[in-house]
């Protein structure tokens, strides 16, 4: 706790235009190492500033975040990835139902939990499920996210709001209910890997720098939506105004400049790295950094004690009335052995 604290310390005195300042991008001149493997393109890496101010126009990083909160991407700093192939969208129901069928993996969600594993838990809980989210009847104060949120009997990738849901005829869409195990046995399977959270954000970023959004610095440019977020009262009822309520296909927006899908909103999409908040402050002690693959060791203040992984890119339930992690270079997190019905994954593989 002593350390964190300390990054803290250090972080607020670079906060000044100095710490937070974006540089130009410069991509890697190395050519692309023969044709593009099926379904990813070519990132090329390079140079770039990874991190945010935490501002929008008149907003910040998260519509209830205190400056604590919002400093885990913080300070901008400089760092180098080399070139990758990446999947242009995140993994589908289709594409993991044919991982599930060539090997016969279960999934955590579908795996009764244990009494070694959970020896406070009541026997009645100790059920398979996942964790889903639940509108409110009306509106309420956002302090409390188990208002939304809770563990579902019977909910898993096949069923992703729980035993009553269906993928059937939603092969395009990501698969969601996935745990960090889950993605990495699928990555392997594929002979692929979860991208580093700074591969990551350099691909979202898509050439760009110091942009707002992976699109631009303007959210509905012309007037058009270019992710699925949500619309309408946080978290009573997505109105769908982009097209859709919930979870959208893969493809239903506009590619980044490097030709990648939702590199914001529709689901979160998991990262190698274990989640600190501040491994940024670290980083940019160290001037250039060349492929960080983040901190040896998981801690979030507000949950000592539970291991993290770093998330990227928000998903259909971001707004700026509660969280606007689709924005560039912010930072989410998760915990190791859970999934969700909003988060997912996409695989990178080195050259």
């Amino acid at each position: 706790m002593g350390a964190f604290l300390l990054s803290l310390a250090i972080l607020s005195s670079v906060r000044g235009a100095e710490a937070n300042t974006f540089a130009a991008t410069i991509e890697s001149k190395t050519k692309r190492p023969g044709s593009s493997p099926k379904g990813m393109v070519w990132i090329p890496g390079g140079d770039f500033s990874m991190g945010s101010t935490g501002k929008a126009p008149g907003k910040s990083c998260c519509g209830v975040c205190s400056e604590t909160t919002i400093a885990d991407c913080q300070p901008v700093h400089r760092v180098h990835v080399d070139g990758f192939w990446m999947d242009t969208t995140d993994v589908t129901n289709d594409e993991f139902e044919k991982f599930v069928k060539a090997t016969g993996y279960v999934c955590i969600a579908e795996r009764i939990p244990t009494k070694e594993e959970f020896p406070n838990a009541p026997a009645e809980n100790l059920v398979t499920g996942s964790v889903v989210f639940t509108p409110t009847k009306e509106p309420v104060t956002l302090d409390d996210h188990f208002r939304w949120w809770s563990y579902v009997k019977g909910a898993d990738w096949r069923h992703p709001s729980g035993p009553e849901s269906s993928i059937k005829e939603h092969g395009n869409d990501p698969v969601v209910q996935v745990a960090y195990d889950d993605a990495i046995a699928y990555t392997k399977w594929a002979g692929k890997r979860l991208p580093t959270e700074a591969e990551w954000e350099f691909a979202q970023r898509g050439g760009l720098s110091g942009k707002l959004f992976a699109w631009g610095d303007e959210f509905k440019p012309g007037g058009k939506y270019m992710a699925n977020t949500y619309q309408g009262v946080f978290p009573v009822k997505d109105t769908g105004e982009d097209g859709f309520a919930g979870i959208s296909p893969v493809k239903s927006f506009p590619p980044n400049g490097y030709g990648l899908y939702d590199m914001a909103g529709n689901v979160w999409q998991w990262c190698s790295d274990w989640y600190r908040p501040d491994s940024y402050v670290v980083d940019a002690k160290h001037g250039v950094v060349r492929n960080p693959k983040g901190p040896d060791s998981s801690y979030d203040p507000s949950e000592p004690g539970i291991q993290k992984r770093v998330q990227r890119g928000g998903s259909f339930l971001c707004t700026d009335q509660y969280c606007t992690r689709y924005m560039a270079g912010t930072r989410g997190k998760g915990e190791t052995d859970t999934g969700t019905n909003h988060s997912g994954f996409r695989c990178v593989l080195s050259p």
